[in-house]
């Protein structure tokens, strides 16, 4: 059970990264303080059940397309987190970048949270 809510813990952390810097970079990409919590966790859930949804759909009637299923999956997230907070994008370039940058920042969050969050840990049992 720790383990899980570690793991949605890094998820919900990287997603917030991701449109963090999302929002940062592009000028057509909005996330409000008052909605971007909001926004985080529909796009954390959204990507989190699409994922593998996708996959499976592309795995059995286009398997070409698998290599971009993390891409799919965080445009379609991207979208219902839109439809159902305060996260703004405007403009087809802003959402062709919007879902690279945040599908590329949350991977590398992902990776990343992880070790930092154990390196923490094992300076604090040294301690």
């Amino acid at each position: 059970m720790i383990s899980f809510l570690i793991r949605a813990a890094i998820f919900l952390g990287s997603s917030a990264v991701g449109i963090l810097v999302a929002s940062l970079i592009l000028s057509g990409f909005s996330a409000p303080a008052s909605g971007f919590i909001t926004a985080v966790v529909i796009f954390a859930i959204a990507q989190s059940v699409l994922q593998p949804f996708i996959a499976k759909m592309a795995k059995r009637h286009a398997p070409a397309f698998l290599g971009g299923i993390g891409l799919v999956s965080t445009f379609v997230a991207l979208l219902l987190a839109q439809i159902f907070s305060d996260l703004q994008i405007t403009g087809t370039t802003t959402w062709i970048s919007a879902t690279v940058i945040v599908w590329l920042v949350t991977a590398l969050a992902t990776l990343v949270l992880p070790l930092l969050f154990v390196r923490k840990k094992v300076q604090e049992r040294k301690a």
